[in-house]
Formats: structure tokens, C-alpha cells, sequence
């Protein structure tokens, strides 16, 4: 720390082109930042998802139906704990803008199937006891302006009622929280029986199953066995596990991953150039000081460590401040209105974050560091 104010004062030897650098890093890290929640995001939730749940669809596509008979044949195939079934409504709340995931369930088997759904056991019970009774996450309650007792009309695109109507409307009776920042609180759940029992057409039909097995370990050997029970049949399924079930639904987008690496490595690869920049003219400009450093009595490991340091410090106080503006504007909301609903920025890649800038500080000051530290002091001071 004694050496602090000597490396403070490198940088401000020339503010501006420090200046201009710091806000160049902060810039990177901004984006980094974004990039971050947007892959967290495009992800959806398939980092956190259940080990032990299976998902069960149809061999086909997700969008071709199975019938809710197949839920009793499951739940007797060894190792499987429980079974809950989904169908997705695709509605429209006030306008087509309003996107939030609508399914039908079952509230029991649902709410043992997702622990980390956080629902107070009243409005457990309120949901078992309201045929019409639907359940929200905070986020779209909050979105929406729903509280406990509102009356939510919703608008069938496909699931028309036995009259002809296209409005449904569900009695609000509670709301969930999330156990985890990473969960998805943005769903909108409603009594899978009110749906069948009041749709015109597609009575019987679920979109999808997931299971959850009794041991981890064996979810593979319990996929198959599921597998082959409707080998025959004339819906068959095809069951993975539910982190892979969602990963391969990102993937119909593009491969996330692939392509944010690449935006973050050309980023980088520009800034690291800049910062390497900077210092290597800061160390131009400060030989006859160096000079005189190693002739008091410096070191050439001091020397190359007070360079290293500053360009350290420059590359970390920008990262901190491209991740602190980073964190303020994911933590204003998801741009697109509900697409991504898990779009935030956990802790563990801000501290990546604040390791990608110490490296990026040793890179580019390691060669400015090492031309510093081998000169010889009268080549130093004859450069005045």
C-alpha cells in the first residue's frame, strides 16, 4: 500500500488519456455485463433446473399433444417419484405486447413438482379450493398491478370456451415468489380441469409431462423406461432431462454461448490493444523517472511491479464502474418486455467480471513492464 500514491500519481501524469482509457474499459465491461444477464437469460433457468425432473413430450414436437392417460401409466414406471402434467394456453392479457407464460395444471402435483416456487400455504389452499383460481409470479404481478382477488381476463387464441367465447377469466389467489434470484417468477398458473372441462375441442390432451425421479442418478435408465412404454403407441414420447430439455430450447435461437463469446473475445481483444497502448506511452514518457528510480535504489522486480500495478488499477476501476453501471441498468428490468424472464446479474459473474479485468491489466502492461525493468539507469537518464 506504500506504493499506492507512486502508482496513483502514474495516472495522472497524462488525466486526459487516463481518463479516456478508464471510460473505454468501463464501456467494455457495461457490455460484459449485459451479455451476462443476456446469456443468464436465453438460458432460461436451465442452470438452476432440477436434477432429479424429467421433461416428457412428445416424440415428434413439443407442439403435438399427449393425453393426460399417460400420466397414471408414468407414475408406475420404477423410479419415478411423481408426475405433473402442463398445457400451455398462449393467451392474451389487454393486448398481444402483454407476453407471460399461461399453463394449466395441476395445483397440487405442480406445487410439490417446483419447492422453488414460494407460495403461502393459505393460498395453497385458497387454489385447491377455487375452480377458477389461478396463481401469479411477483414479477408479472407487479408488471400488471395484480393483487390477491383480482379478476384476470385473458384472451384464448386457440382454446376456445364450450360457448364460443375466447375470454377466460381466473380469480387471482395468490402470488409466488421465487426461492432463488434465478427463478422464474413470471408464470401464470390456472386449474388445469377448468381448462378441459370448459374448452370447446382437444378435451384429454396435456403439452407435456415432467417427472421427477426418485434418484438422480438413475434418470437416464428412468427416461428410458418411459420411453419404451409408449414405444407403441400412437403418441410416442421422447423424455430428457429438464436442464437439457431447456438448453435445447435456447438452441432453436442459435448457439447463445458460441456467439456471446465471440462479441465478449472481439471486445476485449479491442480494449486490451488500448489499455496495452497506454501504458507502453506512459512508459515511454517516464524513462529518465525510471531512471532515477532504479539509481535510488528501485529494483528491476519494484519496477516491473509498479507498472504492472498501475495498469492493474486502471483496468479494475474501470470494470468496477462498467459493472456497477451494468448492474443498476439489468437490475431496471428486462428491454424486452418479458421475453427474458430470468434477465439479471448474479454475483458470480461480477466477481468474473473483476478477474477478467486483473487479467486484462496484466496483459497489457506486462511488455510496457518488462521493457521498464530492463533498462539501465544511464540509458534512462541520458533520455532528458
Amino acid at each position: 500500500m506504500k506504493y499506492l500514491p507512486l502508482v496513483w500519481a502514474g495516472l495522472r501524469r497524462r488525466k486526459l488519456r487516463s481518463l479516456l482509457t478508464l471510460l473505454c474499459i468501463l464501456v467494455a465491461f457495461v457490455l460484459f455485463g449485459y451479455l451476462c444477464a443476456i446469456g443468464r437469460a436465453m438460458d432460461q433457468g436451465a442452470s438452476v433446473a432440477g436434477a432429479d425432473r424429467l421433461m416428457v413430450r412428445h416424440r415428434v414436437s413439443i407442439t403435438q399433444p399427449l393425453p393426460v392417460s399417460y400420466k397414471a401409466r408414468i407414475e408406475r414406471i420404477p423410479g419415478v417419484a411423481l408426475v405433473a402434467h402442463f398445457s400451455w394456453f398462449g393467451g392474451i392479457y389487454r393486448e398481444p405486447g402483454n407476453f407471460f407464460p399461461q399453463m394449466a395444471v395441476e395445483p397440487g402435483p405442480h406445487l410439490a413438482m417446483y419447492p422453488e416456487y414460494l407460495l403461502p400455504e393459505d393460498r395453497r389452499q385458497a387454489w385447491l379450493a377455487t375452480r377458477t383460481g389461478a396463481i401469479a409470479g411477483r414479477r408479472t404481478a407487479e408488471k400488471y398491478g395484480w393483487k390477491v382477488g383480482d379478476r384476470i381476463p385473458i384472451q384464448a387464441t386457440v382454446w376456445r370456451r364450450m360457448n364460443g367465447d375466447t375470454t377466460w377469466e381466473f380469480d387471482l389467489v395468490g402470488i409466488f415468489d421465487g426461492a432463488k434470484p434465478e427463478t422464474d417468477t413470471t408464470g401464470f398458473f390456472f386449474r388445469y380441469d377448468c381448462l378441459d372441462e370448459g374448452r370447446l375441442f382437444g378435451k384429454g390432451i396435456v403439452a407435456w409431462y415432467t417427472v421427477r425421479v426418485s434418484n438422480p442418478e438413475e434418470a437416464a435408465d428412468v427416461a428410458r423406461r418411459i420411453d419404451e412404454e409408449f414405444a407403441n403407441a400412437s403418441a410416442e414420447t421422447k423424455s430428457e432431462t429438464e436442464g437439457a430439455f431447456l438448453r435445447g430450447w435456447a438452441r432453436q435461437i442459435g448457439d447463445i454461448s458460441t456467439i456471446l463469446a465471440s462479441v465478449l473475445g472481439a471486445v476485449f481483444f479491442t480494449i486490451l490493444l488500448v489499455a496495452g497502448n497506454t501504458m507502453a506511452q506512459s512508459v515511454r514518457e517516464r524513462t529518465c523517472e525510471i531512471g532515477v528510480l532504479k539509481a535510488l535504489g528501485y529494483t528491476h522486480a519494484g519496477v516491473l511491479s509498479l507498472v504492472l500495478a498501475e495498469s492493474c488499477l486502471l483496468s479494475v476501476l474501470g470494470a468496477a464502474g462498467g459493472l456497477a453501471v451494468a448492474s443498476v441498468l439489468v437490475a431496471a428490468g428486462d428491454p424486452t418486455r418479458g421475453a427474458m424472464p430470468m434477465f439479471h446479474f448474479p454475483a458470480a459473474d461480477v466477481l468474473a467480471g473483476l478477474g477478467w479485468a486483473l487479467a486484462l491489466g496484466v496483459v497489457a502492461g506486462l511488455l510496457p513492464a518488462l521493457h521498464a525493468m530492463r533498462l539501465r539507469v544511464a540509458d534512462a537518464l541520458r533520455r532528458t
